[in-house]
């Protein structure tokens, strides 16, 4: 009798003291050095909220267990020719669980080789090119809206503001933004836009001059394209300084990024495709409000999320999710109960295509436009401006006119009404 009573008491010291708990290991990997650094750390600090958030209520409670979560992560250093090998490394040495993807669509391509060999699952945030998930890929799902909606975003908006523009696409001749301009250039001619010029640049180019001789030349009223934040920062200061008559100029993921406020008056009136605002309302069936998100990032980071570091938040999200439905941390079974999520979180709807030619693409969730404006003290905020449903200021457009002057400062009913007389008057 003593030696149950005592037994019994070393089970419950045991599960007290936390013996009894159990680790997942999340394995990624981050550009903490490189021309991708600045997206992928808040990427970065995504995975990381919610892993402290979780971990501070108790792990993940699935089957009757409860998982701590720990991260083994290294820096790719924005080098593809180094995914494989950590991903292998994290595999086999780290014995990781489960996988983030790194930032951007050329380094995941290759970490997703290695995840699919050893049948591991793989959430991928940054990495919008639709080709790496029609390759019958079977533990790959993707978080990111793919890059075929990122300036079908911008275009509808600009359909709805000037049918007749003309339009040039200047770009990052790289895997995600090739991804996204293809479809774009075939979408805007099918919207009736006239494209007057199309180039793509090196990455890593520093000096836009030739190219933007050639926007110039070419009359275009319409610049979309850019790539990452290095390149996209770039093209924006170097576009203002030349003073380039350009009604609207639509870029990829730099403007997205909090330190765009750091470009000035370079930066305000540029837009961006986001694939998430806290202006945007969700109502969440699971996880963090909208407001609460943004509330503990910037609690935590002295800084505000962009959509990458929310995309990182909710991979963690749907991925806990996941293991809850599966009562445990068996691949085969998370990947079936990713198969079946159909779900809104703060970050939006996520559902995943099941169909073996492009399984794991993202066909639930949906980008807004983004633009960087002027509030009435003159500070730059970023405003949803497309679609109309989710807006929270009209879209200022002519961007580099005496009118843009006068929409920072002026209510969005004002607004609207002088870009009205002004597109009647031009």
């Amino acid at each position: 009798m003593k030696q149950v009573t005592l037994l019994a008491f070393v089970l419950v010291l045991l599960a007290s003291t936390g013996f009894g708990q159990q680790t997942i290991t999340v394995g990624f990997t981050v550009s903490k050095t490189g021309a991708l650094n600045v997206d992928s750390l808040e990427q970065y600090r995504g995975f990381e909220l919610w892993r402290d958030q979780v971990n501070a209520a108790g792990g993940i409670k699935a089957g009757g267990k409860s998982y701590k979560v720990q991260f083994a992560s290294y820096d790719d250093e924005s080098n593809s020719k180094r995914v494989q090998q950590l991903y292998t490394r994290m595999i086999l040495e780290d014995k990781a669980d489960f996988l983030f993807s790194p930032y951007s669509s050329g380094l995941t391509t290759n970490a997703s080789v290695v995840t699919e060999q050893y049948g591991k699952v793989m959430l991928t945030t940054g990495a919008a090119d639709e080709k790496t998930y029609k390759l019958g890929n079977k533990y790959l799902f993707q978080m990111f809206a793919p890059a075929t909606q990122y300036l079908a975003v911008a275009l509808d908006a600009l359909k709805a503001t000037d049918p007749k523009a003309s339009v040039a696409f200047v770009y990052e001749d790289a895997a995600f933004s090739v991804a996204v301009v293809t479809p774009a250039k075939v979408y805007a001619q099918q919207q009736g836009f006239n494209v007057v010029f199309s180039e793509a640049y090196a990455p890593n180019t520093t000096d836009f001059s030739a190219i933007l001789d050639k926007v110039i030349a070419s009359k275009a009223t319409v610049m979309l394209g850019g790539g990452h934040y290095a390149d996209g920062s770039t093209l924006a200061r170097q576009l203002y300084a030349r003073k380039a008559a350009l009604k609207m100029i639509t870029l990829l993921v730099a403007p997205d990024s909090p330190q765009w406020v750091e470009l000035g008056e370079a930066g305000v009136g540029v837009c961006v495709p986001s694939q998430w605002e806290p202006q945007v309302t969700a109502k969440p069936q699971f996880g963090p409000t909208v407001a609460q998100f943004d509330k503990d990032y910037r609690a935590k980071f002295n800084a505000e999320p962009s959509y990458e570091s929310a995309g990182g938040y909710a991979a963690g999200l749907i991925l806990q999710h996941a293991i809850e439905k599966a009562g445990g941390i068996d691949a085969a079974k998370v990947a079936e109960a990713l198969n079946a999520t159909d779900a809104t979180t703060f970050y939006g709807r996520t559902k995943f295509a099941t169909a073996p030619n492009e399984h794991g693409l993202q066909v639930g969730h949906s980008m807004v436009l983004a633009q960087w404006q002027k509030d009435k003290s003159g500070k730059p905020v970023k405003q949803v401006v497309w679609p109309l449903a989710s807006k929270s200021a009209n879209l200022v457009y002519p961007i580099r006119s005496p009118v843009f002057s006068q929409a920072a400062l002026a209510p969005a009913s004002i607004v609207a009404a002088q870009l009205q007389n002004h597109n009647r008057e031009g």
